[in-house]
């Protein structure tokens, strides 16, 4: 018989008090990890509970440490991180992990190329990692945004375009690709592939850089990207406060670049800000766009003589090996592509491409055309008697090359004041394209006939009607007294009528308008008695 004493009792109750805590401990742990395995919700796993991207991310990551039977000390090793880092990476209890952290984490893993990728895609939807970044970034989504909003020149006016169910405002032609889209396609591809780049066009004014820009980044808009434009309170400013908040998946938007480059308290600090966003690996992937005329280019690019100062090392810098030239014109592949839309039923392609010929100026045409009409509209009285009188002389059948003289007395009877050098001076101001609608001549050589001053091509479509919006087509709108009687001689001075009615050909009835049939007071003009007979208006230069 074995006799147990008091102090044996007591420890055996010590004992069982031991066992049943140490069960309870067991049971809680193993409950815990059978919840984190099937991907419930626990109050003690909260943040996941709120993250369900976040769980999947972080659970995938520890399926693969498992497969690959390491310990964290080992992956941070494997991965060049430190053991805080992976741990915080894996942890419940803290924020995502970067892009820069989870790539070495994954290459360490040695996952496949889709499980990384899918593992980006997780960090990028994740309420509390980079998607939250990305809404309190600078920007909006892609699809949100107007080209013109981005300085996109609208091509072509609204009376071209409107229609039943159709807007007449700001409207864009269909798109001609070009070897300068492929060079950007390409950089798209990258960035999509979470590659940061970046890159300035330069080319003319109206040469189709904005739109190419915009045309390139319509994949990403697929995607999810976002699109900042630093624009308010101005472009340097918002450039310069937000540049830092950029975050992935971003398209920074530098349209007219030397606002932003050139701007001599902020041009230097923000091209430096610039190469950090590109060169920072957990803040990629973004693709940076801006645009630049040649002089621009020219100047931030050029090296200062020595012992001058450097205003542009920064920009240099920046802009080294990120130039792409943007063609003056459309060559024959590009003309050809232009004319298939065109025959497809591209109104906008069609003028276009009718008014620039072979020389090829087509994007230049699209964006100054609107412009031209504008200006006629809203010209001051003076200018747009000029302008009108050009035209009622266009009608009549004159040449594209009018003497300023004719236009100066012809457009008296659309004016009653002293105009000639404001309406010149404010009609040889340039729009999109370095156009406009009257181009001054040059100096004559001495003892030579002043040469004539030449009316843009794209007017003479327009003939008229500037107060309803939209230029008549009508020929019935009779020319004044004045340019029917001041018209264009080749010795520069206007003829002396001998009827009120012009000469006209038996193949041109429309030109025959009466001298006396305009809107409003007229006055024939004058000039110095001649026997010469009046030159037949099929005739004139």
């Amino acid at each position: 018989m074995i006799i147990v004493s008091p102090e044996m009792w007591r420890a055996v109750d010590v004992f069982k008090v031991v066992e049943v805590v140490f069960a309870g401990v067991r049971r809680e742990e193993d409950e815990h990890w059978r919840t984190r395995r099937s991907g419930a919700r626990t109050v003690r796993d909260e943040y996941d509970g709120q993250n369900a991207e976040l769980a999947d991310l972080r659970e995938r990551l520890r399926g693969a440490m498992v497969r690959r039977r390491l310990n964290q000390t080992e992956l941070a090793g494997l991965a060049g991180l430190g053991r805080t880092t992976v741990s915080e990476a894996l942890s419940p209890t803290k924020p995502a992990p970067s892009r820069q952290t989870l790539t070495a984490l994954a290459s360490a893993l040695q996952l496949p190329q889709t499980e990384q990728k899918k593992l980006l895609e997780l960090l990028w939807s994740t309420a509390d990692g980079t998607e939250g970044e990305v809404r309190s970034g600078p920007g909006r989504p892609i699809g949100e945004w107007d080209p013109h909003d981005l300085e996109v020149h609208p091509a072509g006016s609204g009376d071209t375009v409107a229609g039943p169910g159709r807007s007449a405002a700001r409207v864009l032609s269909g798109y001609v690709r070009r070897e300068h889209d492929r060079v950007l396609a390409g950089l798209v591809e990258d960035a999509a592939a979470g590659r940061s780049g970046a890159v300035v066009m330069v080319g003319s004014s109206s040469t189709g850089k904005t739109r190419a820009c915009w045309e390139a980044v319509q994949p990403l808009a697929e995607q999810g990207w976002r699109l900042w434009h630093p624009f308010d309170p101005t472009r340097a400013q918002d450039a310069l406060e937000d540049l830092h908040r950029v975050s992935p998946r971003t398209v920074v938007w530098l349209n007219e670049a030397q606002h932003y480059l050139g701007d001599r308290a902020a041009g230097e600090r923000i091209a430096a800000a610039v190469h950090q966003l590109l060169t920072a690996g957990e803040r990629g992937p973004v693709l940076v766009l801006g645009t630049l005329w040649p002089e621009y280019a020219a100047q931030y690019t050029a090296l200062p003589a020595l012992g001058d100062g450097d205003p542009h090392s920064r920009v240099r810098e920046l802009l080294a090996g990120r130039l792409l030239t943007v063609p003056e014109t459309f060559e024959a592949p590009a003309l050809a592509a232009a004319a298939a839309l065109a025959a497809g039923g591209d109104r906008l392609l069609a003028d276009a491409l009718r008014r620039a010929g072979a020389g090829g100026r087509v994007t230049q045409d699209l964006a100054g055309a609107p412009e031209l009409l504008n200006r006629y509209r809203h010209a001051t009285p003076a200018a747009a008697a000029v302008l009108e009188a050009a035209m009622d002389a266009r009608r009549l059948g004159v040449g594209l090359h009018l003497p300023q003289a004719f236009l100066t007395d012809a457009a008296a009877d659309y004016l009653t004041d002293d105009w000639a050098e404001q309406a010149f001076a404010e009609l040889a101001a340039l729009v999109h394209g370095k156009q406009a609608p009257y181009a001054a001549p040059p100096p004559a050589p001495s003892g030579a006939l002043p040469p004539r001053p030449r009316l843009l091509a794209h007017r003479p479509r327009h003939p008229r009607s500037r107060s309803s919006g939209s230029p008549t087509t009508s020929k019935s709108t009779a020319a004044p007294a004045a340019t029917t009687s001041a018209r264009p001689h080749r010795s520069g001075t206007p003829p002396t009528p001998t009827s009120p009615t012009p000469t006209t050909s038996s193949t041109s009835p429309t030109r025959q308008k009466s001298a006396t049939a305009c809107n409003g007071p007229t006055r024939s003009a004058t000039g110095p008695p001649t026997t010469e007979a009046p030159t037949p208006w099929h005739a004139w230069p």
